[in-house]
């Protein structure tokens, strides 16, 4: 009684045709999920594949950067031996002769 006050009624069972209706939904939203996944999927194999590929490149430069170093560090050790010497007007000679080098460069690449 008090039901039928608030106009609130039972929904009845659903048939067979709109059973079938609502399999036929679950079925399409299911294929749609199914492709939403493989997209995924796929996503992040290229991306796993992109980062192997980062990983290799940075090593390769990690490498690189070391071998560098290691040339740096023993042509700084020879020209602060070569400072100690007797003989530093070669040093002067040598940072002399590499400004005019770069001053020549500069010059042709800037004007010519």
């Amino acid at each position: 009684m008090r039901r039928s006050h608030t106009n609130y009624s039972y929904e009845p069972l659903p048939t067979t045709s709109s059973h079938d209706g609502l399999e036929d939904e679950n079925e399409r939203m299911t294929e749609h999920l199914k492709d939403k996944i493989y997209a995924l999927k796929s996503l992040s194999i290229d991306i796993g594949q992109e980062v192997q590929y980062q990983d290799k490149l940075l090593r390769g430069m990690d490498e690189d950067f070391e071998r560098t170093s290691g040339s740096l560090t023993n042509s700084v050790a020879r020209v602060l031996r070569l400072s100690k010497g007797s003989h530093t007007y070669y040093i002067l000679y040598l940072i002399l002769f590499s400004v005019v080098i770069f001053f020549i460069l500069w010059v042709t690449l800037k004007f010519f």
